[in-house]
């Protein structure tokens, strides 16, 4: 009996530390990414307005956190935040395409053809912000994405050497947030290790195209 208590103690008290590092992990990734995180009119001028991608449904409309996303970069980018516009999400698949759909709302909204730019291996928030600093050849960045997303972007960015600013895209309620908001937490202590110690490299990584080129090297259709 008291071998089992002596374990049940072990047992509770590594459950305990884990449950502790987690929250400690959640704490350090917010804290550090929310100085970051403007209003409009409070962001500096950047390289680049990063959209990050959300859920497109089969008819190609786009979900109501995309579609705010979307409407966030238009403003920034109409109040002259940055010359740029990179949509970056996943277009693994031939009958899944974030990014094009991206795009084609932004060009219907008047941004130019050379100024939008398609990250079309974006799988993850980790992976499109890498291939931010390595292809798109990122200094100085805007992030748009929801708020509960926001400060995992920021922190992944500047552990990854770029300026980064962030600007919340809640523009309606999007009903129950509770699974999300428990998701990101694991989410912020995953990339908090990816950004300081495993360092993966992403999926797909490809030919530089400095965000100084024409955003239309990036087509595909």
């Amino acid at each position: 009996m008291k071998r089992l208590k002596k374990l049940g103690i072990i047992i509770a008290s590594l459950i305990l530390i884990g449950a502790g590092s987690i929250f400690a992990i959640n704490y350090h990734v917010k804290a550090y990414a929310n100085p970051y995180v403007k209003n409009i009119n409070e962001l500096p001028n950047a390289d680049a307005i990063l959209v990050l991608g959300a859920y497109v449904y089969p008819d190609g409309r786009v979900s109501d956190m995309l579609r705010d996303r979307l409407e966030t970069s238009i403003e920034a980018y109409r109040e002259e935040k940055a010359p740029k516009v990179i949509v970056s999400g996943d277009h693994g698949r031939q009958d899944y395409d974030e990014v094009n759909t991206m795009k084609q709302y932004l060009l219907n909204q008047n941004l130019k053809n050379e100024n939008v730019f398609m990250d079309h291996a974006g799988f993850s928030t980790y992976e499109s912000l890498y291939r931010a600093k390595e292809i798109f050849k990122i200094n100085k960045l805007i992030i748009v994405t929801q708020d509960y997303h926001l400060s995992r972007a920021v922190y992944i960015a500047r552990k990854m050497g770029i300026e980064a600013y962030g600007i919340a895209a809640d523009k309606m309620s999007y009903g129950d947030m509770k699974k999300y908001k428990i998701r990101e937490i694991l989410a912020r202590n995953k990339d908090f290790i990816n950004a300081n110690i495993l360092k993966p490299r992403p999926t797909y990584l490809g030919d530089e195209i400095p965000i100084t080129a024409d955003g239309r090297l990036t087509n595909d259709k």
